[in-house]
């Protein structure tokens, strides 16, 4: 309906209860009494009808009140009725209009009606909450104590090795200035002491790092996870984290479980006690920029994608650099630690050898494969088939190439001197493969367009793979990841996608769509099925996420369990039973996102308009591929959405133009109802605090 220049206009008072008010909401007329307007006090109505504020008329003289009609009508029926009738209004969007005008009967009945579905003690699936842990003191060096370690309440010994001397870090009136002022981070913006960074997980321990220390938690028999290692203060973000953790009785004594952090070139170690505290094994420099930092065994492995390998033997105790060709990629089987570089070749190192050479400065680096296309090797699984009594193991190796191949090569046992032989090639990429996996049932494939996943079944004889009938295509999908513009640095290094899970079962993806949601989605490796979905207990955004097989314990019937574990903004950790999700499979929905369920995920943040078709935007580099391997991506089923969609989506699929931004800009735009859903209501005090509103960030246009 037409509006005239809206007036202001004044009531005098109250008027009679049973008068009738005449109200036009975003153009829809709707009349009924001021006795069913002003029966709750305070409110909206009352103050308008009592003159409190100003009121606009239209050409009618009906008052214009400038909301949405559709959920007004559930309101309006709330007042006359006192019944709550949702007509098919989203709750969020019921809520935020009640709180505008001000009815608190409805208010608190949304809210107890959003308690039933969200609670502070999780769903099913949640299996766990650590709270955030008690920040370090700061230090007058970096890797020296000013007062007693605590560490699970207890004051933890920290020694120093004498494999490196100390780094005596600042010293005098200056250093003791620049250690009280906060440096910045890489990024350039002011970091957050309490977010988690990074997780990671071996057996039942947990490494969770946060920006300036580090945390270790045991899963003991009887009384579940304790705390039993906390790291000194850092001066500077960690932005790499290893741990491993072998069983008990281990031949190396302390030294049998260890944990790793890196920053920028220098990496710190760690001995754990298994029965809680640690103690400082020393300080190894790389000398460049740790890319990629983990252990194979009871090595300490840092690798560069400038050329440079670095390993610390626990046996003798001995650091060593050594200089290969430029690193894209790695992934060990057993004690051999193979890696990728941008020349097309495939080097490998027995790590089993180290204690023999190590005195001859030689890491005994050989190469095992050179790529017939000599295209550099972006991505590498390596899968050795079980050992038989016949012969030894078969070593299957899938890489993945900087011009989008595929190829599978196999060393039989038998030919162990003259090399791999070339298996399968696929050529189904057109961008950079940034991550493959293969397993006893599947080779999985990730390339750069938005993490496109291809996947194929393996047909294996007698366990290992066989030539007929081969590889047969399974599946096609993506995983979408959005990365922000203004991210902390390292901390993509905590939003990996996966595929997690062992070689024998099946892998999972891990899909955080955008940088500050509090929900993830759980996805088949294979097939890109959902799995489950789930969301933090305490509203905080989920900023690094890991899965780890657990092993089970020694009790009757005990079996290894898989959990999902989330670090959140607040600092604390959940835990979540995969192993309980995948049993439930068949009653989770049957493919990845809906599209109403990623425009729900967008509208948290600001897509940046494209400055450039998606044709100009330059091709990422095999670097830029393996460092931002949580990138992007959704589903195919984004067509598949219930009901026909509207004319000028159906028009933009049917041309397939435009980059991703574009398109989902074009669905904000002919959308039903373009609104952005509401901010919702403060929820009751629950002893977690209250929930988080992160603001929405703003994402760059390479990030899709």
């Amino acid at each position: 309906m037409a509006a005239a220049a809206p007036t202001a206009e004044w009531f005098p008072g109250l008027g009679p209860p049973g008068e009738v008010i005449h109200l036009n909401v975003g153009g829809k007329r709707f009349s009924t009494s001021r006795q069913t307007l002003t029966w709750i006090p305070d409110s909206f109505f009352s103050s308008l009808l009592s003159g409190r504020i100003s009121t606009l008329k239209d050409e009618t003289g009906a008052i214009f009140i400038d909301r949405d009609p559709t959920v007004f009508a559930p309101i309006l029926n709330f007042l006359r009725t006192k019944e709550l009738d949702p007509r098919g209004v989203h709750g969020s969007s019921l809520l935020h209009e009640a709180q505008f005008y001000g009815l608190t009967p409805l208010v608190r009945r949304l809210q107890l009606r959003e308690e039933l579905d969200r609670s502070s003690c999780g769903n099913v699936l949640f299996n766990g909450y650590l709270p955030p842990p008690v920040f370090p003191m700061k230090r007058r060096n970096r890797h020296s104590l000013v007062g007693p370690q605590q560490a699970g309440g207890r004051p933890a010994p920290v020694r120093r090795s004498n494999t490196m001397p100390p780094n005596l870090g600042n010293a005098g009136l200056l250093g003791r200035m620049l250690d009280e002022k906060a440096p910045p981070s890489p990024s350039g913006l002011p970091e957050e002491p309490g977010m988690v960074r990074l997780v990671c997980g071996h057996h039942n321990w947990i490494a969770v790092a946060y920006t300036h220390f580090l945390v270790c938690y045991r899963l003991k028999e009887a009384s579940g996870w304790q705390l039993v290692f906390s790291s000194p203060r850092l001066d500077w973000p960690i932005e790499r984290l290893a741990l491993t953790a072998r069983v008990l009785g281990g031949a190396l004594g302390e030294h049998d479980k260890m944990v790793a952090a890196a920053t920028g070139s220098e990496i710190l170690l760690w001995a754990l006690q298994a029965e809680g505290g640690g103690s400082e094994i020393g300080v190894f420099h790389l000398g460049v920029p740790v890319e990629a930092l983990f252990f194979v065994g009871n090595q300490l492995i840092a690798t560069s994608h400038t050329g440079r390998i670095g390993v610390w033997n626990a046996v003798t105790k001995h650091w060593q650099v050594q200089e290969v060709q430029p690193i894209t990629s790695y992934d060990a089987a057993g004690s051999f630690l193979l890696l990728g570089c941008n020349n097309g070749s495939i080097y490998y190192v027995d790590v089993q050898k180290f204690p023999l050479r190590m005195k001859d400065n030689d890491l005994l680096v050989s190469e095992l494969y050179r790529d017939p296309a000599e295209d550099g090797v972006t991505a590498l699984s390596v899968y050795l088939t079980p050992k038989t009594s016949d012969s030894g193991n078969w070593i299957e190796i899938a890489y993945g190439t900087s011009s989008g191949g595929v190829r599978v090569i196999v060393q039989h046992p038998e030919t162990v001197g003259s090399g791999p032989q070339l298996f399968q090639t696929f050529t189904v990429h057109r961008s950079p493969v940034t991550k493959i996996m293969l397993s006893e049932k599947h080779l999985i494939s990730v390339c750069a367009d938005n993490n496109h996943v291809r996947t194929w079944s393996v047909t294996r004889f007698r366990g290992m793979i066989s030539t007929q009938p081969g590889s047969t295509p399974l599946a096609s999908f993506k995983i979408l990841a959005l990365e922000s513009a203004d991210g902390h640095g390292g901390c993509s290094a905590g939003n990996d996608i996966g595929p997690y899970g062992e070689r024998d079962d099946q892998q999972v993806f891990i899909q955080k769509v955008v940088p500050s949601a509090s929900q993830l989605f759980v996805r088949l490796s294979s097939t890109g099925q959902r799995v489950c979905s789930v969301r933090s207990v305490d509203g905080s955004p989920t900023t690094a996420f890991t899965v780890l097989e657990c092993e089970g314990s020694r009790r009757l019937g005990s079996r290894p369990r898989r959990y999902l574990l989330t670090g959140q903004a607040n600092g604390s950790l959940a835990m979540w039973d995969l192993t309980t999700a995948m049993h439930g499979l068949g009653q989770a929905p049957a493919g990845g996102l809906t599209e109403e369920e990623l425009m729900e995920q967008l509208e948290q943040c600001d897509l940046a308009p494209l400055a450039s078709s998606r044709g100009s935007l330059p091709s990422p580099s095999p670097r830029t591929s393996l460092t931002s391997l949580h990138s992007a991506s959704s589903n195919t089923s984004l067509s598949g959405r219930r009901g026909s969609p509207s004319p000028p989506q159906a028009e933009a699929r049917r041309r397939g133009g435009g980059s991703f931004v574009e398109r989902c800009q074009e669905l904000v735009r002919s959308g039903p109802e373009p609104r952005r859903p509401p901010t919702p209501a403060p929820r009751p005090s629950t002893g977690l605090g209250a929930a988080l509103a992160p603001p929405k960030i703003k994402l760059n246009e390479t990030s899709f």
